[in-house]
């Protein structure tokens, strides 16, 4: 299993990379659709939705949101769609707490749990899409998330395996520990300070940013594992060996795109 995710990571990232820095933002826009519409196909899974005409008109809708985020993506729809974002999270860390404590607020409502697609897949597209257009950011912007989200993962992965002994929240993901959380952490706010230095940014607050992108980013993931364990999946897809599927690697990023440009926003006196 190890030896697939550093396979299926070797071949992904080079591409990502590459796509980040040298297709252009329209290119960019359309790569990132095709990885959201992929996950929205996974997502269907998830919802139970099996009649295959249902799942063509939820893909046609997730496709219609898509286009009208990049043909209107305003100051005004960008802050707003941000606080919708803030609102959903905030709402999905009280199911993760509930979840743990024995109460499953969200199984069998199909229909909600449709709708929490688009709030969970739709302001990362808009997130990226503006981190990377927009003149006070760029690329590199999108590049640093990724390699905040990135160091966080591969850290967590390894110090919870070396030293994890206290579980996060056994009922909704069993392999999560708290000292995976503190390697988390760690390793962000490391990858933080090089960052502010790089991109001239206040240090303090950008680390700060980079602690709450990093235990958002957790909560990302723990929501997944909560909607997958409602229909006991395992992975929500098998698209990427040793991954899973689409909405396995990028379920940290869902949640920490957002928050990343809203942060960056407060920083910058945009907002």
């Amino acid at each position: 299993m190890l030896k697939q995710r550093f396979l299926t990571a070797a071949i992904l990232i080079p591409l990502i990379i590459w796509g980040i820095f040298k297709l252009p933002v329209a290119g960019f826009a359309v790569l990132l659709a095709l990885f959201v519409m992929l996950g929205a196909w996974e997502w269907t899974r998830i919802c139970e939705i099996k009649n295959p005409l249902l799942r063509f008109v939820y893909l046609l809708l997730f496709g219609i949101g898509l286009y009208l985020l990049w043909k209107y993506n305003d100051p005004g729809l960008i802050l707003f769609v941000l606080a919708l974002s803030l609102c959903w999270w905030l709402c999905a860390v009280v199911l993760i707490l509930a979840y743990s404590r024995g109460q499953d607020y969200l199984r069998g409502h199909q229909l909600i749990k449709a709708l929490v697609g688009f709030v969970l897949l739709l302001p990362p597209f808009m997130a990226l899409i503006t981190l990377r257009s927009a003149p006070a950011f760029g690329p590199a912007y999108v590049l640093l998330l990724l390699l905040l989200i990135w160091s966080a993962d591969s850290a967590a992965y390894f110090s919870g395996r070396q030293w994890g002994r206290r579980k996060l929240l056994p009922k909704v993901s069993p392999g999560k520990s708290w000292e995976g959380v503190a390697g988390a952490i760690l390793a962000a706010t490391l990858l933080a300070i090089g960052g502010a230095f790089y991109f001239e940014l206040p240090l303090l607050e950008f680390v700060i940013l980079a602690v709450v992108v990093t235990a958002i980013s957790i909560a990302g993931d723990l929501t997944e594992s909560l909607f997958k364990r409602q229909v006991n999946l395992k992975d929500s897809g098998v698209l990427l060996p040793g991954h899973g599927g689409v909405l396995d690697r990028i379920d940290s990023l869902t949640s920490a795109a957002p928050f990343f440009l809203g942060g960056l926003l407060l920083i910058l006196g945009k907002v």
